[in-house]
Order: C-alpha cells, then structure tokens, then sequence
C-alpha cells in the first residue's frame, strides 16, 4: 500500500468514526460501518444505523451533518426525509443510511452489504 493509499484509508475511517459518534450521540441504535470500497463506484464506506421515531430521525441527520462540517469533510447531497423512514446522506467517499425500524428491515442493506468488511467503531455504548 502506497503511503497516499495509507493516508486515505486513515482519513476515511477518520470520517467514519466522525459519522458514528455523530449519530450515536442521538441515540441511534445498530450503527454499523461497512467498507465498500472495489464493491461499488458511489463510495468506499457507508454507516447504517436505526432511529426509533421522525424527530429522533431527523436530530440524527442534523447532527451527522454538522459533526462532518466541523471535522472539515462536505455534505454532498441528502435524499429523503424524516416521513420515509429512510434518509440518505452523501459525505462523498462515505454515505450514511439513518433508517426507521422498519425501513431497515424491509430494504436489509446489512444483508446487502453483508460481504463488505465491517469498520470496526470505536463507539461509548453506554
């Protein structure tokens, strides 16, 4: 692995664990990271995670989005909204899925993705 390679896998889990400690801080459950990268051309990671009612939804979004303009990363672009269950947000190289309960069953991204590496978080569960 080249040093660039080295230094751009760091920076992505870098924005990965900035995106998981933004969504777990609003109480998101099942936050999972998955690498992507050589499985798909629209990003190398994505989180996925489950928020148990639209205000709850909609707080975990907004806080994932201000956390990665803080650590100096941009928000792309952002589809869907609090009503559908599912919401989508591109930061680039990662894309965050904040699903309700049962957004998350009925599409089954983890199953999905299951073949991707899981990026292990360093997250406070307590």
């Amino acid at each position: 692995m080249t040093k660039k390679a080295t230094a751009d896998k760091k920076d992505l889990l870098k924005k990965v664990q900035a995106v998981a400690e933004a969504v777990a801080g609003k109480k998101a459950k099942d936050i999972k990271a998955y690498n992507v990268s050589g499985l798909t051309l629209i990003a190398d990671a994505f989180v996925l995670c489950t928020a148990n009612s639209e205000p709850q939804l909609k707080a975990v979004a907004n806080a994932a989005r201000e956390s990665v303009r803080e650590a100096g990363y941009h928000v792309l672009r952002v589809e869907g909204d609090q009503r559908s269950g599912w919401l989508v947000i591109d930061f680039g190289d990662v894309i965050l899925h904040v699903f309700r309960n049962q957004a998350r069953v009925f599409y089954d991204l983890d199953r999905m993705w299951g073949d991707a590496p899981e990026i292990v978080l360093n997250l406070d569960t307590e």
